[in-house]
Protein backbone atom coordinates (compact mmCIF):
# COMPACT_ATOMS: atom_id res chain seq x y z
CA UNK A 1 0.00 0.00 0.00
CA UNK A 2 1.35 3.40 -1.04
CA UNK A 3 0.75 6.47 1.15
CA UNK A 4 0.16 9.83 -0.53
CA UNK A 5 0.29 13.16 1.31
CA UNK A 6 -0.47 15.91 -1.18
CA UNK A 7 -0.45 19.61 -0.30
CA UNK A 8 -1.82 19.05 3.20
CA UNK A 9 -2.64 22.08 5.33
CA UNK A 10 -4.20 22.01 8.78
CA UNK A 11 -5.21 24.85 11.11
CA UNK A 12 -6.77 24.46 14.54
CA UNK A 13 -7.72 26.63 17.50
CA UNK A 14 -5.68 26.57 20.69
CA UNK A 15 -7.01 26.79 24.23
CA UNK A 16 -7.31 30.56 23.95
CA UNK A 17 -9.34 30.28 20.76
CA UNK A 18 -6.54 31.55 18.56
CA UNK A 19 -5.94 30.10 15.12
CA UNK A 20 -2.75 28.00 14.86
CA UNK A 21 -1.50 26.66 11.53
CA UNK A 22 0.01 23.23 12.22
CA UNK A 23 0.87 22.13 8.67
CA UNK A 24 1.22 24.06 5.41
CA UNK A 25 1.38 22.42 1.99
CA UNK A 26 3.01 19.15 3.11
CA UNK A 27 3.68 16.75 0.22
CA UNK A 28 5.47 13.39 0.20
CA UNK A 29 4.83 9.70 -0.48
CA UNK A 30 5.63 6.44 1.27
CA UNK A 31 6.07 3.59 -1.18
CA UNK A 32 4.69 0.10 -0.56
CA UNK A 33 6.83 -1.85 1.93
CA UNK A 34 8.90 1.26 2.68
CA UNK A 35 9.77 2.48 6.18
CA UNK A 36 9.78 6.28 6.20
CA UNK A 37 10.53 8.39 9.26
CA UNK A 38 9.31 11.94 9.91
CA UNK A 39 11.39 14.27 12.09
CA UNK A 40 11.21 17.95 12.95
CA UNK A 41 11.31 20.40 15.86
CA UNK A 42 8.68 20.28 18.59
CA UNK A 43 5.30 21.51 17.43
CA UNK A 44 5.94 20.98 13.72
CA UNK A 45 2.76 18.95 13.20
CA UNK A 46 4.16 15.41 13.09
CA UNK A 47 1.41 13.91 15.25
CA UNK A 48 -1.24 15.98 13.47
CA UNK A 49 -0.10 14.42 10.20
CA UNK A 50 -0.37 10.89 11.61
CA UNK A 51 -3.83 11.61 12.99
CA UNK A 52 -4.97 12.69 9.53
CA UNK A 53 -3.62 9.49 7.99
CA UNK A 54 -5.41 7.51 10.69
CA UNK A 55 -8.68 9.25 9.81
CA UNK A 56 -8.91 11.05 13.15
CA UNK A 57 -8.51 14.53 11.60
CA UNK A 58 -9.42 16.00 8.22
CA UNK A 59 -7.07 18.27 6.24
CA UNK A 60 -8.25 21.83 5.64
CA UNK A 61 -6.61 21.67 2.21
CA UNK A 62 -4.85 18.98 0.20
CA UNK A 63 -5.41 15.29 0.71
CA UNK A 64 -4.08 12.17 2.36
CA UNK A 65 -4.75 8.88 0.67
CA UNK A 66 -3.72 5.31 -0.01
CA UNK A 67 -3.04 3.70 -3.35
CA UNK A 68 -3.25 -0.03 -3.90
CA UNK A 69 -5.86 -2.73 -3.54
CA UNK A 70 -7.39 -3.15 -0.09
CA UNK A 71 -9.50 -6.28 0.49
CA UNK A 72 -12.88 -5.80 2.13
CA UNK A 73 -12.64 -5.72 5.90
CA UNK A 74 -8.90 -4.97 5.99
CA UNK A 75 -8.09 -1.61 7.65
CA UNK A 76 -5.92 0.87 5.80
CA UNK A 77 -4.04 1.83 8.98
CA UNK A 78 -3.36 0.95 12.58
CA UNK A 79 -1.61 3.22 15.07
CA UNK A 80 1.03 2.52 17.71
CA UNK A 81 1.09 5.38 20.22
CA UNK A 82 3.79 6.95 22.37
CA UNK A 83 1.86 5.95 25.47
CA UNK A 84 1.24 2.24 25.70
CA UNK A 85 -2.57 2.69 25.49
CA UNK A 86 -3.36 -0.80 26.77
CA UNK A 87 -6.50 -1.79 28.66
CA UNK A 88 -5.27 -2.50 32.21
CA UNK A 89 -8.11 -4.93 32.92
CA UNK A 90 -7.27 -7.08 29.87
CA UNK A 91 -4.53 -9.68 29.65
CA UNK A 92 -1.88 -9.58 26.92
CA UNK A 93 -3.96 -12.02 24.88
CA UNK A 94 -7.15 -10.00 25.32
CA UNK A 95 -5.41 -6.71 24.51
CA UNK A 96 -4.03 -8.13 21.26
CA UNK A 97 -7.46 -9.53 20.40
CA UNK A 98 -9.22 -6.20 20.93
CA UNK A 99 -9.12 -4.91 17.35
CA UNK A 100 -10.12 -8.32 16.02
CA UNK A 101 -13.02 -8.40 18.47
CA UNK A 102 -14.16 -4.97 17.29
CA UNK A 103 -13.89 -6.24 13.70
CA UNK A 104 -16.27 -9.10 14.41
CA UNK A 105 -13.81 -11.98 14.05
CA UNK A 106 -15.01 -15.27 15.59
CA UNK A 107 -13.47 -16.17 18.94
CA UNK A 108 -11.37 -19.05 17.65
CA UNK A 109 -9.95 -16.94 14.81
CA UNK A 110 -9.19 -14.11 17.23
CA UNK A 111 -7.25 -16.40 19.51
CA UNK A 112 -5.23 -17.91 16.67
CA UNK A 113 -4.37 -14.56 15.10
CA UNK A 114 -3.48 -13.01 18.43
CA UNK A 115 -1.18 -15.93 19.27
CA UNK A 116 0.59 -15.51 15.93
CA UNK A 117 1.49 -11.89 16.67
CA UNK A 118 2.23 -12.58 20.32
CA UNK A 119 4.82 -15.06 19.09
CA UNK A 120 6.09 -12.63 16.44
CA UNK A 121 6.70 -9.91 19.03
CA UNK A 122 8.43 -12.21 21.52
CA UNK A 123 5.59 -12.30 24.06
CA UNK A 124 5.13 -16.07 24.09
CA UNK A 125 4.51 -17.18 27.66
CA UNK A 126 3.07 -13.83 28.75
CA UNK A 127 -0.42 -14.25 27.29
CA UNK A 128 -2.14 -14.26 30.70
CA UNK A 129 -0.18 -11.37 32.19
CA UNK A 130 -1.74 -7.94 32.74
CA UNK A 131 -0.06 -4.68 31.64
CA UNK A 132 1.05 -3.77 35.17
CA UNK A 133 3.00 -7.04 35.29
CA UNK A 134 5.08 -6.15 32.22
CA UNK A 135 8.09 -3.93 31.60
CA UNK A 136 7.73 -0.83 29.44
CA UNK A 137 9.31 -2.55 26.46
CA UNK A 138 7.00 -5.52 26.77
CA UNK A 139 3.93 -3.29 27.05
CA UNK A 140 4.96 -1.56 23.83
CA UNK A 141 5.37 -4.96 22.17
CA UNK A 142 1.75 -5.68 23.11
CA UNK A 143 0.74 -2.43 21.38
CA UNK A 144 2.66 -3.42 18.25
CA UNK A 145 1.16 -6.93 18.28
CA UNK A 146 -2.35 -5.46 18.65
CA UNK A 147 -1.78 -3.14 15.68
CA UNK A 148 -0.33 -5.89 13.49
CA UNK A 149 -3.06 -8.40 14.37
CA UNK A 150 -5.71 -6.48 12.40
CA UNK A 151 -3.43 -6.68 9.32
CA UNK A 152 -3.34 -2.98 8.43
CA UNK A 153 -1.96 -2.01 5.04
CA UNK A 154 0.02 0.80 6.73
CA UNK A 155 1.43 0.90 10.25
CA UNK A 156 1.54 4.40 11.80
CA UNK A 157 3.92 4.87 14.73
CA UNK A 158 3.89 8.02 16.87
CA UNK A 159 7.18 8.10 18.82
CA UNK A 160 6.50 4.57 20.09
CA UNK A 161 9.77 4.15 22.01
CA UNK A 162 10.26 7.64 23.46
CA UNK A 163 9.05 6.63 26.93
CA UNK A 164 11.61 3.83 27.20
CA UNK A 165 15.11 3.94 28.66
CA UNK A 166 18.01 4.07 26.20
CA UNK A 167 18.90 0.38 26.34
CA UNK A 168 15.31 -0.82 25.98
CA UNK A 169 14.75 1.68 23.18
CA UNK A 170 17.69 0.28 21.19
CA UNK A 171 16.43 -3.27 21.68
CA UNK A 172 12.90 -2.30 20.62
CA UNK A 173 14.23 -0.61 17.49
CA UNK A 174 15.95 -3.88 16.60
CA UNK A 175 12.74 -5.81 17.38
CA UNK A 176 10.71 -3.54 15.11
CA UNK A 177 13.19 -3.83 12.26
CA UNK A 178 13.06 -7.61 12.61
CA UNK A 179 9.26 -7.51 12.47
CA UNK A 180 9.41 -5.26 9.41
CA UNK A 181 11.79 -7.69 7.68
CA UNK A 182 9.29 -10.51 8.25
CA UNK A 183 6.06 -8.65 7.46
CA UNK A 184 7.18 -5.93 5.00
CA UNK A 185 4.51 -3.57 6.23
CA UNK A 186 4.48 -0.02 4.92
CA UNK A 187 5.47 2.03 7.99
CA UNK A 188 5.37 5.76 8.69
CA UNK A 189 7.40 6.40 11.83
CA UNK A 190 7.35 9.73 13.69
CA UNK A 191 10.26 10.45 16.03
CA UNK A 192 12.24 13.29 17.59
CA UNK A 193 15.38 11.16 17.53
CA UNK A 194 17.50 11.75 14.42
CA UNK A 195 19.77 8.74 14.98
CA UNK A 196 16.72 6.50 15.41
CA UNK A 197 15.20 7.84 12.20
CA UNK A 198 18.35 7.31 10.15
CA UNK A 199 19.09 3.85 11.52
CA UNK A 200 15.58 2.55 10.87
CA UNK A 201 14.27 4.33 7.79
CA UNK A 202 14.71 4.15 4.04
CA UNK A 203 14.06 7.90 3.82
CA UNK A 204 13.59 10.66 6.38
CA UNK A 205 11.08 13.47 5.83
CA UNK A 206 12.31 16.62 7.59
CA UNK A 207 9.63 19.11 8.62
CA UNK A 208 10.16 22.76 9.50
CA UNK A 209 8.98 24.44 12.67
CA UNK A 210 5.31 25.41 12.83
CA UNK A 211 3.66 25.51 10.44
CA UNK A 212 5.24 22.26 9.35
CA UNK A 213 6.52 22.22 5.77
CA UNK A 214 8.73 19.65 4.07
CA UNK A 215 12.26 21.07 4.21
CA UNK A 216 13.92 18.09 2.59
CA UNK A 217 13.54 14.33 2.14
CA UNK A 218 16.83 12.69 3.05
CA UNK A 219 17.57 9.22 1.62
CA UNK A 220 19.38 6.74 3.87
CA UNK A 221 21.85 4.70 1.76
CA UNK A 222 22.33 1.89 4.29
CA UNK A 223 21.82 -1.75 3.35
CA UNK A 224 19.25 -3.98 4.99
CA UNK A 225 19.07 -5.73 7.35
CA UNK A 226 20.39 -2.96 9.57
CA UNK A 227 23.00 -3.76 12.21
CA UNK A 228 24.48 -1.78 15.11
CA UNK A 229 27.80 -1.64 13.25
CA UNK A 230 26.14 0.68 10.72
CA UNK A 231 25.83 3.39 13.38
CA UNK A 232 29.47 4.23 12.71
CA UNK A 233 29.35 4.07 8.92
CA UNK A 234 30.07 7.30 6.99
CA UNK A 235 26.68 7.07 5.24
CA UNK A 236 24.90 7.00 8.61
CA UNK A 237 26.93 9.92 9.96
CA UNK A 238 26.39 12.02 6.82
CA UNK A 239 22.62 11.48 6.84
CA UNK A 240 22.33 12.30 10.55
CA UNK A 241 24.48 15.42 10.19
CA UNK A 242 22.45 16.56 7.19
CA UNK A 243 19.17 16.24 9.06
CA UNK A 244 20.54 18.04 12.13
CA UNK A 245 21.83 20.86 9.95
CA UNK A 246 18.32 21.29 8.53
CA UNK A 247 16.48 21.51 11.85
CA UNK A 248 19.02 22.80 14.39
CA UNK A 249 18.23 26.50 14.12
CA UNK A 250 14.49 25.87 13.89
CA UNK A 251 14.56 23.57 16.91
CA UNK A 252 16.36 26.31 18.84
CA UNK A 253 13.68 28.85 17.87
CA UNK A 254 10.91 26.42 18.87
CA UNK A 255 12.61 25.94 22.24
CA UNK A 256 12.82 29.70 22.80
CA UNK A 257 9.12 30.05 22.05
CA UNK A 258 8.26 27.20 24.42
CA UNK A 259 6.52 25.21 21.68
CA UNK A 260 5.42 21.79 22.93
Amino acid sequence: MRVVVDGVTKTYRDRRGQSVEALAGVTFTVEAEELVAVVGPSGCGKSTLLNMLAGLLTPDAGRVGFEGGLPAGRPATAMVFQEFALFPWRTVQANVEFGLEEGGHPAAARRALARRFIDLTGLDGFERKYPHQLSGGMRQRVGIARALAVDPAVLLMDEPFSALDAQTRQLMQEELLGIWERTRKTILYVTHNIHEAVWMADRVVVLSRRPGRVVEIVPVPLKRPRTEAMLGEPAFVRAAERIWSLIKSQAREALREGVA
